[in-house]
């Protein structure tokens, strides 16, 4: 028999996981910068190409609507083929449209761009947070995935530091280029040395049939509706955020880089954080209708506060909180359901999640230029939380049940 695969002192993780995982974190680093340059460059973008505020809302649609629908096909063959070339031709193809959006010259060129962009982006998320959790044993796979999405954040916090700098002397376009030509060579580095764990050989190939039997679940339509209300205000504040502070709040691009580079900072730690305290209460619904409590009291004062500091402070404490959720409630179906359907699970409830942010951007941007502000939008997001807040209630009954179920099996 070969010899176990030597553990890494620090992680607890053995090498190759050790490697597997910080690749991956680096790909999706890497690629937050081209994917979250459009959100912060959007002021500069809507004068060079003269659109709207609705139609930059379009833009965030159009690569949403793409991602949304990639969803189960991307979690279906990853549970059927595996994760790892899946999720290098997501993050190749992600980086290479977001290098040709450097170059478009209309609002339609950028509009069919995202749309194709979108589509490979689906094929990072299923494949990234499966392959990341399926180094982790059980107990800590809440951690796992919130250490997932923190690579976003971190690339998001490096891209709004050097990115207003970076238009000073060049246009919107060349950060663009550069950041799309970094995520292809970390792709090619993925490819070369992330690896997957081995497969049981028990273990029966994914069918159609199970992705039929998901629907029968009723935890999968509550994590999807809950996943509406996660992603909705996540994606609607980041996205108009810069916008706000411009065009509301009389602030310059390079200070709103600064305070988006802030809100990045703390959300990326915030996400492994989220899934250590749901991993040690052992209790995922009451970290998610926690961090839901104080979301709602955020967006409601984001709509009132005209003093910096204390926007500031607000735009911090729902930085901290607005992925602080992500690994608990992604767990939680597959927890019930099982480690085999992994992928199709997050694939089905990260399809409604993207609903969810392609209703709530587009919604922020037609709200804003029919009222001329951002404060309805905000008020809209505090509903919707308040509403999450009363479905981690069910939830946390409907997981007990579930799991009391497995284990009785």
């Amino acid at each position: 028999m070969s010899a176990a695969p030597r553990a890494l002192p620090v992680t607890g993780l053995s090498r190759d996981a050790a490697t597997t995982v910080s690749l991956v974190f680096l790909c999706n680093c890497v690629n937050a910068l081209s994917v979250g340059g459009i959100a912060l460059f959007l002021p500069l973008i809507r004068g060079d190409l003269n659109i709207s505020f609705t139609q930059a809302g379009m833009l965030s649609v159009a690569a949403t609507a793409t991602y949304a629908l990639g969803q189960i096909p991307a979690g279906f063959l990853t549970d059927r083929f595996g994760p790892k070339r899946l999720f290098f031709i997501g993050v190749t193809g992600s980086t290479a449209f977001m290098l040709q959006f450097g170059m478009v010259a209309s609002f339609e060129h950028a509009l069919i761009n995202q749309m194709l962009a979108g589509i490979f982006r689906a094929f990072m998320f299923a494949p990234g947070l499966t392959l990341l959790a399926s180094w982790f044993p059980p107990e800590r796979r809440a951690t796992a995935m919130g250490l997932y999405i923190a690579g976003n954040f971190t690339g998001n916090i490096i891209l709004s530091l050097i990115g207003p700098l970076m238009v000073v002397s060049h246009t919107w376009r060349f950060p663009f280029m550069v950041f799309s030509l970094a995520g292809i060579s970390t792709a090619v580095l993925f490819l070369m040395f992330a690896k997957e764990p081995v497969r049981h050989a028990s273990r029966d190939p994914i069918k159609l049939h199970d992705l039929l039997e998901l629907r029968r679940h009723p935890i999968i339509w509550l994590t999807s509706a809950l996943q509406i209300i996660r992603m909705g205000p996540v994606v609607g504040i980041s996205f108009w955020l810069p916008s706000f502070l411009v065009a509301d709040r009389g602030l310059t691009l390079q200070t709103a880089g600064l305070v988006t580079a802030m809100g990045a900072a703390l959300s990326a730690p915030s996400n492994a954080l989220g899934g250590y305290v749901s991993d040690r209460l052992n209790n995922p619904p009451l970290v998610i209708g926690g961090a839901l409590a104080i979301l709602a009291t955020t967006a409601l004062l984001l709509a009132q506060i005209q003093s910096l500091p204390l926007l500031l402070v607000v735009i911090a404490v729902n930085s901290i909180f607005a992925q602080f959720y992500f690994g608990p409630l992604f767990l939680v179906p597959v927890e019930v359901l099982g480690q085999r359907t992994a992928g199709i699970v997050t694939g089905f409830c990260n399809l409604f999640a993207n609903i969810g942010s392609v209703a709530f951007a587009y919604a922020l941007g037609v709200i804003k230029d029919r009222t001329g502000s951002f404060a309805w939008g905000f008020g809209a997001i505090c509903i919707s939380c308040l509403i999450g807040i009363g479905l981690s209630f069910v939830l946390a009954g409907m997981r007990r049940r579930g799991l009391e179920t497995k284990v009785a099996r």
